[in-house]
């Protein structure tokens, strides 16, 4: 790789990570495994190097509705529903409060 071409990346890059596109958003939940518990789930996708995981329960709870507490149910790093740079989706069962 050309050094124009390396700087051309690394401003790119920057840039993105500026502009708030590595920001953490909601997406669509994995699909309910059979034998697991029941109830409104939310996805996060998130990059697992950049974003510290209290960071996206707390997304994830603003997602769920207000009498309910988001409970970490999986991750996966498939790209189907999140792009290369936030690679992480994080699955929450949103159950209600105590």
């Amino acid at each position: 790789m050309t050094r124009l071409r390396f700087a051309a990346v690394a401003f790119g890059l920057t840039w993105l990570a500026g502009c708030g596109a590595l920001s953490p958003y909601p997406t669509v939940p994995i699909a309910v495994r059979p034998g697991a518990p029941a109830g409104q789930r939310v996805a996060i996708c998130y990059n697992t190097l950049t974003t510290p995981l209290a960071d996206v329960q707390r997304d994830a709870q603003q997602e769920c509705p207000a009498d309910t507490v988001a409970e970490p149910d999986d991750t996966d790093y498939h790209l189907q529903n999140c792009p290369l740079l936030l690679p992480g989706r994080a699955t929450f069962l949103c159950r209600p409060r105590k």
